[in-house]
């Protein structure tokens, strides 16, 4: 293919091909996520695992992924887009594969590990295709790539029940292989990008690897030995990228507040979504004794009105930016955790309506928070800056899901802390959420207050001057 500028790739025919296929493999990378968890029951009665060996299923995918997604984002500062999704498509597939064939345990994890380090291409890689891209529409495109993560995550589940309960969890990997099709339409409708001059430090990709590795231990063991391990390797980073011309992460991106506040904030409202969806199937299966595939019909509609509100995100981001979209995302969230923390324990449908109204602020965090990213860093540096947007959605997902499950194993609880509560005995849930609801809206107040102080003080500078 002819070289092109970036630019001006919008224009060209392929552009409406580039974010359809963009989406879709989006798609895939989500709900291989989401539909391989209801499949480690059937997991460990084939291999006669136990709970700690069967953990490593997801352990193995969740550390290397997380660390992936860091390390792909980075690449793609120096690498062209094209060329990074098909290497990461390969080891995708060949993982889902060999997954599917896995005649033991040890293969299994090995393939998984395989498909976490093709899969991490996919979410950092699918962010920069707008900002490299389609710069005059990529309020628009941020929209379409949040909407697809949020559907695919609540439909995940869903699919992953139905191809599991009708043949077998081995067919779930099918699905995945199926994205190595996709690889010759990248090199296809992709631009032909030229690569970038630079160097990467692999000392400091290897530091941020195992500093991520070792707190992702921290959250799923509660290990001593994990907090001193993630505190020297944390230290080391810190000296690492300070001491070196070149560092993996640059230490005056992090200096930019709007930049840091905004990763923040879609942190914290991260937390809540992953805590919501890791917390409600357990809520539904204990409280109402429902079956998988009722839990997934539940997730469906607010997985699907997500979907359905891309345009209009787009088009409110497109004029006002992605400041408005996260306040409001915010709101949703925090509303949509305190309906289902005031009717836990009663009619499924309230639940349901709680659901649906805390899920349409999943593309709104994610869609505006890209948004920022992409406003706030230079274009050099939105490789790695979506790249550590990327590491902290994961890391929101896994601190939430351990903790809130410790908060479960304590038992039930006879503090009532909503008063509107009508649990009754199962308060335990009630609290949860309402701690969703608390943490939502302390996150609105935060990024709110703190983008009015530097408006405040780009005026004060604008006046002296």
């Amino acid at each position: 293919m002819k070289q092109i500028k970036n630019r001006d790739y919008a224009s060209t025919s392929h552009s409406g091909k580039v974010m359809l296929l963009t989406c879709t493999i989006l798609a895939f990378a989500v709900m291989n996520g989401t539909m391989f968890n209801v499949a480690i029951p059937d997991i460990s009665e084939s291999f006669k695992l136990t709970p700690a060996q069967v953990s490593w299923v997801i352990t193995s995918f969740t550390t290397v992924f997380a660390i992936g997604t860091l390390i792909y984002g980075k690449l793609a500062d120096f690498f062209p887009i094209r060329r990074l999704y098909t290497i990461g498509l390969c080891l995708f597939a060949l993982g889902s594969f060999i997954g599917f064939l896995s005649p033991n345990y040890e293969t299994l994890i090995a393939a998984r590990i395989l498909q976490a380090m093709g899969a991490a291409a996919v979410p950092p890689l699918s962010f920069l295709v707008p900002i490299r891209f389609f710069q005059k529409k990529k309020g628009k495109m941020f929209g379409y790539l949040a909407s697809t993560i949020a559907f695919s995550s609540g439909i995940g589940p869903l699919v992953g029940g139905m191809i599991g309960g009708v043949l077998d969890w081995r067919y779930i990997f099918l699905i995945s292989v199926a994205s190595a099709f996709a690889i010759p339409l990248f090199r296809k409708w992709f631009p032909d990008e030229a690569k970038q001059k630079g160097k990467i430090d692999f000392i400091g990709a290897a530091l941020v690897g195992a500093a991520v590795t070792s707190l992702l231990f921290i959250i799923t063991t509660v290990n001593w030995l994990s907090v001193l391990f993630f505190m020297l390797f944390f230290i080391l980073l810190i000296w690492r990228i300070n001491a070196i011309s070149y560092p993996f992460i640059e230490p005056k991106m992090l200096r930019i507040r709007k930049y840091t506040v905004t990763l923040v904030t879609s942190y914290l409202g991260n937390t809540i979504v992953f805590g919501l969806i890791f917390l409600l199937p357990l809520m539904l299966r204990e409280l109402y004794e429902l079956t998988m595939l009722e839990i997934g019909l539940i997730l469906f509609p607010g997985a699907i009105a997500s979907g359905l509100i891309s345009k209009w995100i787009g088009k409110v981001i497109a004029v006002r930016g992605g400041k408005p979209i996260i306040q409001f995302g915010l709101l949703l969230i925090s509303s949509g955790a305190f309906f289902i923390s005031t009717f836990a324990g009663t009619n499924t449908l309230l639940i349901a309506l709680g659901l649906f109204i805390a899920y349409l602020g999943f593309p709104l965090i994610q869609s505006g928070t890209a948004d920022l990213i992409s406003s706030n860093i230079s274009e050099k540096e939105n490789g790695v800056g979506m790249g550590l947007f990327n590491l902290l959605n994961f890391l929101a997902g896994a601190f939430s899901s351990a903790l809130f499950g410790k908060l479960l194993e304590r038992g039930n609880s006879s503090l009532q802390l909503n008063p509107f509560s009508l649990a009754g005995e199962h308060l335990i849930y009630s609290n949860i959420y309402l701690i969703f609801t608390v943490l939502g809206f302390f996150s609105f107040f935060f990024f709110s207050f703190s983008y009015r102080q530097d408006k405040f003080s780009s005026l004060s500078k604008l006046k002296r001057s």
